[in-house]
């Protein structure tokens, strides 16, 4: 086997198929992060990026107590998403794959049009609504709720509002997904051996479709943590994320460098959360 293997590698043929895969990724992947890695041991003088080759972008990052506050509070609100999107969207991907199958169809094209309408019309409409003056306000007036009922505008909750609205399909298609291909048959035989439902549920289908339940969390979670649409316009810039805050870095500031740097500590720290879940997930379970 082992004397196969090696002869494969060996294979011309088996290096020509496979060089278009290496090189389209190595350009698309590769290059783009070695060149942000290069760029974060340069500085900018008077918006002009100098080659100078030194660690005060990192010594900057790593003497800034602020960077790493806004990091944490990035965190927090993506965990918070993925908490709240698997809250609402499991009975919503229950339902469609159980109770309502015979109009999911239906039912996954209204998702499928509010997820793909564009998120910066959808977060700016969520303002208008959200407004003292706006609608959510003028139709509690009018059942007689006291004025500026809803008042959470530009604060975190509305920052974390638009983040659950505009992450919540992707979380409801992935549990779709993974109960929707449960056997039903495994449902059945858990009915004839006396378990009920809540106890069918509980002992087949939950832990059957934990695999939905997982890609939809971490695909919410990396996604989560790269958003500075919400922040920026729900919550008014007063306590932004870390994807604001690096896009502030590029665009506003100009300081290249240090947007390098903080996107690669963004991208690291989220694959080892990603990771030290992982991790312990599959520890739990082996202790199972």
């Amino acid at each position: 086997m082992e004397s196969e293997v090696a002869r494969s590698w060996r294979d011309p043929e088996l290096w020509v198929k496979a060089l278009p895969s290496v090189l389209l990724q190595t350009t698309c992947f590769l290059a783009p992060l070695l060149m942000t890695f290069v760029l974060t041991f340069q500085r900018t003088r008077d918006f002009q990026l100098r080659w100078t080759w030194d660690l005060y972008t990192w010594t900057d990052v790593f003497s800034k107590p602020h960077y790493w506050t806004i990091l944490g509070h990035t965190l927090v609100m993506a965990v918070a998403c993925v908490v709240i999107c698997l809250v609402l969207a499991f009975p919503i991907a229950y339902g469609l794959a159980t109770r309502f199958r015979s109009y999911d169809n239906e039912i996954k094209v209204l998702i499928t049009f509010a997820f793909i309408t564009d998120a910066t019309l959808k977060t700016f409409g969520w303002v208008l609504f959200l407004d003292k003056n706006g609608a959510a306000n003028y139709l509690l007036a009018h059942l007689g709720f006291p004025p500026d009922t809803v008042s959470f505008l530009f604060t975190d909750w509305a920052t974390l509002l638009g983040m659950v609205y505009n992450l919540l399909p992707f979380a409801i298609f992935t549990i779709y997904l993974s109960i929707d291909n449960i056997d039903r048959s495994l449902i059945l035989a858990a009915y004839d051996a006396g378990a009920g439902k809540f106890r069918a549920f509980w002992e087949v289908t939950l832990p059957l479709s934990k695999p939905g339940i997982w890609a939809g969390s971490v695909l919410i979670f990396l996604l989560g943590v790269g958003v500075f649409l919400e922040p920026k316009v729900l919550g008014g810039g007063k306590s932004p994320m870390s994807a604001e805050l690096i896009r502030q870095t590029f665009e506003t500031r100009v300081n290249w460098p240090l947007g390098a740097a903080l996107t690669l500590v963004l991208m690291v720290v989220a694959v080892f959360v990603v990771l030290l879940f992982t991790r312990v997930a599959g520890m739990r379970r082996a202790a199972l």
